[in-house]
């Protein structure tokens, strides 16, 4: 392995190991009185900045270093916990509502003509059309007074359930005339894309309402994890060489999200290979080197699991890496496709509500 470079850090006042301030004349070396060099007088203003007589026309200006990428962290189980207990609750209420009326829907309870079925056809309606406020809300800065994006994007997560569930117990799990089915299926086909779009939403995000995660930093949880992997055993070089290969695939460049999905499967696959071959050469080196240090049984085993644990993490990290590149250009496209098919809802809804009102 070869050691990254540190970079040399300024001195303070009064180390004998401190670099010179750029421009400072140097001190005579014949006949010259030895002072502190806390008591050394600053350069003249005129000579700073002014380059060395071999740097005169060397004017770039290094490159900005980048702060390292923050590793990805990971939420403890209690907090997984937390997190997923609201949604639950929210999908056992809404299930519950819509088993108990489809259990009830040949009892006449409800009608979409009148009285509360026509009601939850209005109520669920305008659910829908309020679904556009979080798109605008999230183009436009100007709307920033009726509430925060991310309050908009729970709203909109909300209603897009409660929406559609509303139409189907005004529907009372029926078909109906042309424009109604029209409309009804309309709304099935966006409320199902709303759920794909959940899912990759959070496959891409630190949770439902997280940030969104980078690449740059799960590339940087692997690598931390090959350090660890390299500070416990000392194999040869072309073995590490080949876990830097194989973290390089999980981008795999730009490309379609065909191409990236290709890709995906493959890392996989070499994943289990290359992980039983370095697990391999892990055991005979700790064999070997516990055999020389006169290690017992017990250590080398348990040293043997720590390398299968690391390596189990290490592999699990970058395959995460080429599933975020997949996802995130699948969500990509499912952008795209969302849309238009939110506009064939409202403009189905538009008909049906104006045929049921005229005819």
């Amino acid at each position: 392995m070869t050691a990254s470079a540190s970079l040399p850090t300024a001195g303070r006042r009064g180390d004998a190991g401190a670099p010179p301030a750029q421009g400072a004349k140097p001190a005579a070396k014949d006949g010259a009185q030895k002072t502190d060099s806390s008591e050394a007088k600053p350069a003249d203003s005129r000579d700073r900045g002014k380059p060395d007589g071999g740097d005169k026309k060397s004017t770039a200006k290094p490159a900005p270093k980048r702060p390292p990428a923050r590793p990805v962290r990971k939420l403890s189980a209690r907090r997984r916990l937390q997190l997923a207990l609201p949604p639950l609750a929210f999908a056992t209420v809404v299930t519950a509502g819509l088993l108990y009326g489809w259990h009830n829907s040949d009892e006449g309870y409800l009608t979409p003509e009148s009285g509360i079925g026509y009601a939850l056809g209005i109520i669920g309606g305008s659910a829908m059309l309020v679904l556009l406020g979080y798109p605008l809300r999230k183009r436009l800065a100007s709307l920033k007074i009726i509430g925060s994006v991310t309050g908009w994007f729970r709203l909109h997560m909300m209603l897009g359930v409660i929406g559609p569930a509303l139409i189907l117990l005004h529907a009372n799990f029926k078909l109906g005339s042309l424009n109604s089915n029209v409309a009804l299926f309309a709304m099935l086909i966006v409320a199902g894309s709303g759920l794909v779009g959940r899912y990759l939403y959070g496959r891409i995000h630190m949770g439902l309402y997280g940030r969104r995660a980078q690449i740059s930093e799960l590339q940087a949880e692997a690598e931390s994890l090959k350090g660890a992997i390299e500070g416990t055993l000392s194999l040869p070089e072309a073995l590490f060489a080949e876990l830097d290969v194989h973290a390089k695939r999980a981008v795999g460049g730009q490309g379609s999200a065909a191409k990236s999905l290709l890709i995906l499967i493959g890392l996989r696959l070499r994943s289990a290979r290359l992980r039983q071959r370095l697990l391999m050469a892990a055991q005979a080196h700790i064999k070997v080197e516990g055999k020389r240090l006169g290690s017992s049984w017990l250590a080398r085993r348990r040293h043997l699991g720590r390398v299968r644990r690391l390596l189990r993490q290490y592999f699990v990290a970058v395959n995460k890496t080429a599933a975020f590149a997949f996802y995130e250009r699948v969500f990509a496209l499912w952008h795209v496709l969302h849309l238009p098919l939110f506009a064939i809802l409202v403009f189905a809804a538009v008909i049906h509500v104006v045929a049921v009102h005229l005819y």
